[in-house]
């Protein structure tokens, strides 16, 4: 029996991104996360005594040079080294961004395949295959550089790809699951999509997902991949992240008083501290429902906001994000002089008048914010069009709240 563990896109020395990183006490914590990340991996590989670890590609983030970054991972290396556990490595679109890794000197435990293709033998019988990313940008299919699965031998191949394509991620060596499975390797070992799944299960196909999540978009925990080869070949998780980010939604129709909410707030919370597979979270909370206290609960948004910070920080493991308030009004709408303006407002806002005003004040807005972020926030023109929408909504909302909570 021989096992191997799987990993990809660690991101090495990546920062996480979040609002809830203004808290100092969360910032010192997950600084060093996707270090601690590889830590665990390396210390699952010498528990379970592995005869190899896999890196399907994007060991490194971008093209940041760090001595640190580089004398870390060399001595994690030397610490699989140690024990004779080998390390294969494919490099990824960021990788091959990175000059750590070309100029790196690995252990010799470490075999790093180069752009054209090659196999290595594990084990008598079993044999990893794997391609690297050449350069930053491979718009083409790598599998015509694969060389032949060997005959009579548990093939298993190493691949950065998007596959077919994945929501957030950009066409890299694309092909399909049915190409892959087509090509008669025993198992695939794929990066790039930070999202864990398992493709096919005859023969294996698994994107293990990153082993650190770097924000909202990530969320969940993380892990790696045990592949276990034996008469056949099986798998199991083993969890990897030290923060996750997490999407928590609270019902807020039945809080008919503040004490009901922060009721229900509080137990939320807790409850989401004791599901944690990982050391600690950030949390994005969405306060839904149909409420009487519809307008209340906007008005006071900031208050129910740090409510829902302080329940998180007295769970010990929880930082908040931020609060996303998606209520309705359970009651049918009134005939009062407030009622009437947001009639008003709910016209105004579909003025194509209204909305270039609104394009033209977001526009300068964005000037004042760095390049990457802008881009962040508005890819293209559509996502423009409905960032001024959801702030026109939220302004007119915020509005109304303050007046029809002030009168009621």
């Amino acid at each position: 029996m021989i096992r191997i563990l799987h990993t990809a896109d660690i991101h090495l020395d990546s920062p996480l991104r979040s609002l809830a990183l203004r808290d100092p006490d969360l910032r010192e914590q997950v600084r060093t996360a996707s270090r601690t990340a590889l830590i665990r991996i390396v210390d699952t590989a010498l528990a379970d005594d592995v005869a190899a670890l896999l890196i399907a590609g994007d060991l490194f983030d971008g093209a940041e040079r760090s001595a640190r970054t580089a004398a870390f991972l060399t001595l994690q290396l030397e610490r699989l080294r140690e024990r004779g556990i080998r390390v294969f490595y494919v490099k990824g679109n960021h990788d091959a961004d990175n000059p750590l890794t070309g100029e790196l000197n690995l252990p010799d435990n470490v075999h790093v395949f180069d752009g054209r293709g090659g196999k290595v033998a594990l084990a008598e019988g079993v044999w990893i295959h794997g391609v690297s990313f050449a350069s930053r940008h491979a718009p083409e299919s790598l599998l015509p550089k694969f060389p032949a699965p060997v005959g009579g031998a548990v093939n298993i191949a190493m691949l950065h790809t998007s596959l077919t394509g994945a929501a957030g991620h950009d066409p890299y060596a694309p092909c399909s699951v049915g190409d892959l499975i087509a090509a008669g390797f025993d198992y695939w070992a794929l990066g790039h999509v930070h999202r864990r799944q398992v493709h096919a299960e005859s023969p294996w196909v698994v994107m293990p997902g990153t082993p650190q999540g770097r924000d909202m978009g990530e969320s969940g925990p993380k892990s790696a991949t045990l592949v276990t080869i034996g008469d056949t070949i099986t798998i199991s998780e083993v969890p990897t992240s030290v923060v996750e980010f997490r999407q928590v939604t609270l019902d807020a129709s039945d809080a008919e008083s503040d004490d009901a909410l922060r009721d229900l707030l509080r137990h939320r919370v807790h409850e989401t501290a004791r599901e944690l597979v990982s050391d600690s979270a950030v949390i994005r909370l969405l306060l839904t429902g149909r409420t009487t206290r519809h307008w209340q609960i906007l008005r006071d948004q900031d208050v129910w906001t740090e409510t829902a910070a302080q329940y998180a920080r007295q769970t010990g493991t929880l930082w908040l994000d931020k609060v996303v308030f998606d209520l309705s009004s359970s009651t049918a709408p009134g005939h009062s002089a407030t009622d009437e303006l947001a009639q008003i407002m709910q016209i105004i806002r579909q003025e194509p008048g209204f909305a270039r005003t609104c394009r033209t004040e977001l526009e300068e807005m964005l000037k004042e914010l760095p390049p990457q972020r802008r881009t962040e926030l508005v890819p293209d023109q559509a996502a423009m069009e409905q960032l001024v929408q959801q702030l026109a909504a939220s302004g007119a909302a915020q509005l109304i709240a303050r007046m029809k909570g002030a009168t009621s």
